[in-house]
């Protein structure tokens, strides 16, 4: 392989040291196409270079290396770590790579437990569903893998504790206690119906429970129980009596495990047809929480790489090349745990590194074990997530199926070529106002066989008669082609529109340079799809890309016909037709994201919002404090320059600009 490449490269390679470190690979377009790690740079570096790999996939890698970097660290654990920051931070074509996730939800517990204080959120603490950075300010239990766990954690406390779970504002200006008072949901410490230091002791009996001292707890209460029944206090006897039969009838209904698996995270991996699927379970506090699957990209790829890199360095004769699984599984722990704090153990369905253990060990200074063949309750538990992770897998893989069915149905109908439907690219618009009010139109796109919400954009129709589809159709639609046409004509007629293959895409067309889609699916008959044939006559594009959707007979609903703007006759797929499926459901979603922006944009003008945002000298303090006093914008827009006088840091300057800004 050394004839493709410079000899500057090679030079590089030559005088690598012999010593841990982690590699990066780039393309001429200075694209990143791999990371690895290796205990003897050298030795690993020096062996992509010195043989010829064929048509491998290590190969067709190897022969795109334009530029090589490399970082020297002191261990193998270091190594690895740094690896995993910078696959999941550049994404490289050829590793595993698993996405960040939302961040996981926590339950907070205002206050701190040891400092003292008036303010509502420290005297009686808040339990909250928390999402985001955690700080020394409060106390957080979690993470939880959904949105779900944390609001069950919450109504558990509240069936046993009665814990506050209201925001410190309606606490503070409560008269007389709540609803959830009235069902014993809640003690009532806002109309100081329990004391400090009894709403203090159900705290910390709480958060008992969360971190799994069941059997402490237990017999703490009891122990408590008896202590005011041997004072004659029958009445705070019978409360905690009342408090261990709900935790009892608790700790029954949830399934919670009293042994000593307090927190443990449940790995199962499943690989199958080029796709991945692993799926984590969390146990916290003895309580299962539920689970989440994660689906990695470019599993064929980096496995292909792997295990070429592996069966080179081992010695003759044996067998090193390890299974699919455990490189996906390694590659999710080393990446998740990255950012989300690490359980004491993990059980795994299959066998992982001792040294991954390690560097997670070093990571986070809690010393980390793996255990792959349990027994007895941890089995039920590996068990019940391996099947999750099998049927999530096969969800997964139906649906592409589907929806990959669906491409090549629809480039069929259209004697679209067929060789690359993973990229075939499809944008759609539609129009959306109400009576002419608040006129906005959407571009969705969808390409690899799928919408790409990150890429959809809204344009906010202006300067055209009120309700005029056409007039607004021709707006979007020069605003998003022009560039097109201006990259083309800048570049000297090479055709950007065109639909270049993956290897020579960059080449082809400038960084940042503007793309024509294959198809432009516009969301209406012979006028709209006559609008769009004008504007790209006028812009010098190809009119074969544009297709209009028009209602059939009755508007139902599979009795649409496609209108093409180059003169071709119209086409009905047949209410059956899975090219139909993938055009509906492409016009819908325009549809839909139309109507939620128009929406947003309607409410902001009848109600004035954003306004007070944009009046000079009025920022978030002073804006909730308006909002609060008036009741919402309608509030603030009706009231006086005196009643604005009224409201904390308002001048008179300012709230006659306020009035003037408002009416």
């Amino acid at each position: 392989m050394s004839d493709v490449h410079s000899d500057e490269l090679l030079a590089q390679v030559a005088a690598l040291p012999a010593l841990p470190g982690v590699y990066r690979y780039f393309d001429a377009q200075d694209a990143l196409l791999y990371v690895g790690k290796a205990l003897n740079l050298k030795r690993r570096v020096s062996s992509y270079f010195q043989k010829n790999h064929g048509g491998t996939r290590i190969g067709h890698m190897v022969g795109k290396i334009a530029r090589m970097e490399t970082t020297v660290v002191r261990s193998e654990a270091e190594a690895l770590l740094l690896e995993n920051n910078l696959i999941k931070s550049l994404n490289p074509k050829f590793n595993i790579l698993f996405r960040d996730d939302k961040s996981y939800p926590y339950l907070k517990i205002t206050g701190t437990a040891n400092a003292t204080g008036d303010a509502p959120g420290q005297l009686f603490p808040r339990m909250a569903y928390y999402r985001g950075a955690v700080d020394k300010k409060h106390r957080y239990f979690g993470p939880y893998p959904s949105a779900w766990a944390v609001k069950e954690t919450i109504q558990l406390l509240q069936k046993v504790f009665r814990l506050r779970t209201c925001e410190d504002t309606v606490f503070a200006n409560r008269t007389r206690p709540c609803l959830l008072y009235q069902i014993k949901r809640c003690t009532g410490p806002c109309v100081n119906l329990i004391s400090p230091e009894a709403y203090a002791a159900d705290v910390q009996n709480a958060e008992a429970l969360l971190r799994g001292e069941t059997q402490e707890l237990l017999q703490a209460l009891e122990a408590r129980m008896m202590a005011h029944s041997d004072k004659l206090e029958f009445e705070q006897a019978a409360e905690v009596r009342n408090q261990i039969q709900a935790l009892s009838r608790v700790l029954h209904q949830q399934a919670i495990e009293t042994a000593d698996d307090k927190d443990v995270d449940i790995l199962a991996v499943r690989v199958q047809g080029g796709r991945a699927c692993v799926n984590l379970a969390m146990v916290r506090g003895g309580r299962h929480l539920g689970d989440r699957p994660y689906f990695p990209v470019h599993v064929e790829d980096a496995a292909g790489v792997f295990a070429e890199e592996e069966g080179e360095e081992a010695p003759p004769g044996t067998q090193p090349v390890r299974p699919v699984e455990v490189l996906v599984l390694e590659a999710f722990i080393a990446q998740h745990y990255i950012g989300v704090p690490v359980p004491p153990l993990l059980v795994t369905s299959v066998p992982v590194d001792k040294a991954l253990l390690d560097a997670l060990t070093e990571q986070s200074g809690l010393r980390v074990s793996a255990i792959h063949q349990p027994r007895e309750q941890r089995r039920a538990w590996l068990d019940m997530a391996q099947k999750n992770a099998d049927l999530q897998l096969a969800r997964l893989l139906a649906e592409e199926g589907s929806q990959q069915a669906r491409t090549r149905a629809l480039a069929e109908a259209l004697d679209m070529p067929p060789e690359d439907l993973d990229r075939l690219t499809i944008e759609c618009f539609d129009i959306s106002h109400t009576a002419g009010e608040s006129t906005q139109a959407s571009c969705v796109v969808f390409h690899h066989h799928k919408m790409q919400s990150s890429e959809y954009r809204r344009y906010k129709i202006e300067g055209i008669t009120g309700g005029d589809d056409y007039a607004a159709m021709r707006q979007v639609l020069t605003r998003r082609y022009s560039k097109v046409a201006e990259a083309a004509r800048e570049a000297g007629g090479i055709d950007y529109a065109a639909n270049p293959g993956p290897e020579d895409e960059k080449a082809a067309r400038p960084k940042g340079a503007a793309r024509l889609p294959d198809l432009v699916l516009i969301d209406g008959g012979k006028g709209q799809v006559g609008v769009a044939r004008e504007v790209f006559t006028a812009l010098g594009l190809d009119l074969t890309r544009i297709v209009g959707v028009e209602k059939g007979e009755g508007r139902k609903v599979g009795l649409e016909e496609l209108v093409f703007a180059d003169g071709r006759e119209k086409v009905y797929l047949g209410k059956d037709s899975a090219a139909l499926m993938l055009v509906a459901q492409i016009r819908d979603e325009a549809h839909r994201f139309a109507i939620t922006g128009m929406r947003a944009a309607r409410a902001k003008v009848r109600v004035g919002g954003g306004q007070l945002e944009e009046i000079a000298g009025v920022g978030p303090k002073k804006r909730a404090r308006l909002l609060q006093r008036f009741g919402g914008v309608r509030g603030v827009a009706a009231a006086s320059v005196q009643d604005l006088l009224t409201v904390d840091g308002i001048s008179r300057e300012l709230a006659e600009e306020i009035y003037r800004a408002l009416r």
